[in-house]
């Protein structure tokens, strides 16, 4: 079966972080994407044969400094349904393929921008990457113990879940626009922009003074002794979330907390104290002794910390094949899962300017108009 966006084609210009992530996920939903790389440079990844983020898709090579390759683009744009770039500010357009430009070839074109600062702004011209856009966007600063440092978390909240995640939903919203009106238009996407949006709720709570700006002292932030994290006999570790009263009230009958300080739930003042008790008893046995007393037991919001390694393994995950194999390499399935028209793995990742001649031709370029640009320079 086809994905749903079977039909859809998809221009992307070789770039790193969230802007491949994107176009992966829009891969895995069946649209046809052709990168373009740059000749000589590849893609700015380095070797995007080698990561599985680059699957989906062929890849052409063009010199982006000669005129014909510029016109061959702009032809290629004109059959596409979106376009996603990259680059800082300015650098299409000073390369003669804005979206003003591109729009008079193709007025159905989606034009998604994928940056740090977005198209504006005193920072817009600025460089940076995934922590300084969560430094300003204010989703760095709660996350982390108390009086400790803001703890990074990888690149997964700027580059992943504030970026290519929302340039996969701007694409498909303004795609599902386009039916309606048949006109394109421009997706500004800014990781600031999307990580700030992932803190919705937090300034709801900060509102409503159930969140405080010291960070680690919160319910969600590890100031809660239910919602942390325990390091094992083993030195491994892992996670407790008994939130509601009923989750919270087995943690405490498998672990045999029956003392009054326990009954107060709420009270963050007792927080620290319980803390320091709870990781006295998760170092009385290992990661895998508590996973079993958990398993026997009832919902306490219980799960071992697996690492990278361990994750594919896990029971849960092997059933639901949310892990799979593919050229050697264990990585996460695509996902969301939908029922009649499920996402799939495209095909390996492409080397730059492996399909050249195959998209060329498939996308309605004669073999003369092929040969006149090889010869030019301006393909490879």
């Amino acid at each position: 079966m086809s994905g749903p966006l079977d039909g859809v084609r998809v221009l992307e210009f070789a770039g790193m972080g969230p802007g491949p992530f994107a176009v992966m996920m829009l891969a895995d939903m069946g649209a046809e994407v052709v990168r373009i790389d740059r000749l000589g440079g590849g893609a700015s990844a380095g070797q995007p044969e080698l990561n599985p983020i680059h699957r989906g898709r062929r890849s052409i090579a063009m010199d982006l400094k000669h005129p014909a390759a510029i016109e061959a683009v702009l032809r290629l744009a004109g059959l596409a349904d979106a376009l996603i770039e990259g680059f800082r500010p300015g650098v299409m357009e000073r390369l003669g393929l804005g979206p003003d430009v591109c729009a008079k070839t193709n007025e159905r074109l989606v034009y998604a921008r994928v940056t740090g600062w977005g198209q504006d702004g005193p920072y817009a011209a600025l460089a940076g990457h995934d922590i300084n856009y969560i430094a300003v966007a204010g989703a760095l600063d709660p996350i982390g113990r108390a009086g400790g440092p803001p703890a990074v978390p990888v690149n997964l909240l700027g580059d992943y879940a504030g970026g290519a995640m929302f340039a996969a939903f701007g694409v498909a919203c303004a795609l599902f626009e386009t039916r309606k009106s048949g006109k394109g238009q421009v997706v500004d996407v800014s990781m600031v922009d999307g990580a700030a949006m992932l803190t919705t709720t937090l300034h709801w709570m900060r509102a409503a003074g159930r969140w405080n700006d010291e960070r680690g002292t919160n319910r969600l932030d590890s100031g809660a002794h239910f919602y942390d994290v325990y390091e094992t006999a083993d030195g491994r570790y892992v996670s407790i979330g008994s939130i509601e009263p009923q989750f919270y009230a087995e943690l405490r009958r498998v672990l045999g907390l029956t003392g009054p300080q326990w009954d107060s739930q709420g009270d963050r003042a007792a927080w620290p104290g319980l803390k320091e008790e709870l990781a006295v008893i998760f170092r009385t046995k290992t990661r895998d002794e508590w996973c079993q007393i958990f398993a026997a037991a009832g919902d306490a919001c219980f799960a071992p910390v697996l690492s990278l390694a361990e994750a594919p393994a896990d029971p849960h995950n092997v059933a639901r094949g949310t892990f799979m194999t593919r050229d050697g390499i264990t990585v996460p399935a695509p996902a969301p899962r939908l029922s009649r028209t499920p996402a799939a793995a495209g095909g390996r990742p492409a080397a730059p300017g492996q399909h050249t001649l195959e998209v060329l031709g498939d996308w309605g370029f004669g073999a003369e108009e092929i040969s006149e640009l090889r010869g030019s320079g301006a393909i490879r």
